[in-house]
């Protein structure tokens, strides 16, 4: 398809070497991982030789990884599990964070089950540590889910801070790291988080698989029931290609990271300083355009107002540019971000937001400005 992508941020173009790699347990070997015939174990064999691969890129153990079909079901599986196992009744989260944390939490608080609190943010949507620390003193042994990357305006947590924060004061820390993971490394010896989850198509792997990391010492009951799959954490037969692709794609990130960070940083500071050279009024959401204190893949744009800002996005799309004004997994409602909302931005501001991979080039970014600025050469107010 001709046009260019920024919406990198929903989903990533598939990478061709992950693409070969998966195409032998595609098209060849098609065994049930669970039986015991030569066709099963030979399916197994790269199941499990990928759960090790992803294990040691973030230095835990095997026995730590669980798949899923997503990052969606390992936050749920996380959240809601670790509640009902545990008998927690107090849970800590923020109003930034993805639906699939948010509103998995107001499900389990309108049901009854928890007492849910929000940390407070300030206008960028940085959260406020010294309060989290505040309400885990009155409320030792809670549950936090702070997610590390904020998938709208890019805001970076320190999560192994708010993990030693969680130890402390014995709270268990679940964090959602679906848009961090493979763009940054994760240390598990050094994040005391007994949650993080990841989703293979956030960087460049097949869609409909994830992963669960579950601290040892941090026992839970399944949340799809079914057969002893997943050492029997997870019913239903594994995803046997996907699982071989979301390892290598991980392994591709790991070794190329460096390389990869320098050059969609380099196209992020291209379109800051040429979107302020061209749109007057530019403003940046969140910590966006700070590059020391968000996601490298991460611009979220807050433009003047214009009489078409209810259709900026279409306009973009017919100029052949693929951007986003949030979360893809909110583009059903009409409803605007939630994340936008929260900080308070003038709601007569369209917001956009550009999200980039090793695959963009300088020449998008310039393509994609000057779409920009020829639709605010006609503007009216």
């Amino acid at each position: 398809m001709a046009g260019i992508y920024l919406d990198n941020a929903a989903t990533t173009a598939l990478d061709p070497e992950v693409f070969e790699a998966m195409k032998p347990y595609m098209l060849n070997h098609f065994g049930n991982p669970s039986s015991i015939h030569s066709h099963g174990r030979e399916v197994r064999s790269a199941i499990e030789k990928s759960r090790r691969t992803i294990a040691e890129l973030l230095n835990t153990s095997p026995s730590e990884i669980f798949f899923t079909s997503g990052g969606t079901e390992a936050d749920n599986t996380a959240l809601r599990c670790s509640i009902e196992q545990r008998g927690i009744t107090h849970v800590i989260t923020s109003k930034i964070e993805h639906h699939a944390v948010l509103h998995t939490l107001q499900h389990l608080e309108k049901t009854g089950q928890i007492k849910l609190d929000y940390v407070p943010l300030d206008d960028k949507g940085v959260i406020d540590l010294s309060a989290l620390k505040d309400w885990l003193k009155k409320h030792p042994e809670s549950l936090v889910s702070l997610m590390h990357g904020n998938n709208e305006i890019g805001n970076i947590l320190d999560i192994e801070e708010v993990s030693w924060i969680c130890k402390e004061h014995k709270a268990i820390f679940h964090s959602d790291t679906v848009q961090t993971m493979a763009h940054y490394t994760h240390d598990l010896q050094e994040i005391k988080a007994q949650h993080i989850v990841g989703a293979a198509h956030k960087f460049h792997g097949p869609k409909g698989v994830g992963f669960l990391y579950i601290n040892n010492d941090h026992k839970i009951h399944p949340f799809i029931h079914g057969g002893a799959q997943e050492r029997n954490m997870r019913g239903g037969t594994e995803n046997v290609y996907g699982i071989v692709g979301l390892a290598k794609a991980m392994e591709i990130a790991y070794r190329d990271m460096e390389e990869h960070h320098n050059h969609i940083q380099g196209l992020k500071d291209r379109m800051i300083q040429k979107l302020k050279a061209k749109v007057e009024g530019v403003a940046f959401n969140g910590l966006s355009e700070d590059s020391d204190n968000s996601l490298y893949t991460v611009l979220n744009v807050s433009l003047p107002p214009t009489n078409m800002s209810d259709m900026l996005l279409f306009n973009l799309d017919i100029k052949g540019i693929s951007a986003s004004g949030g979360s893809a997994c909110s583009s059903g409602s009409d409803v605007g971000s939630h994340v936008i909302a929260e900080l308070g931005n003038a709601s007569e501001r369209p917001n956009v937001r550009f999200s980039f991979s090793k695959f963009n080039t300088a020449d998008d970014i310039d393509k994609a400005v000057a779409a920009v600025a020829e639709l605010y050469e006609q503007k009216t107010v």
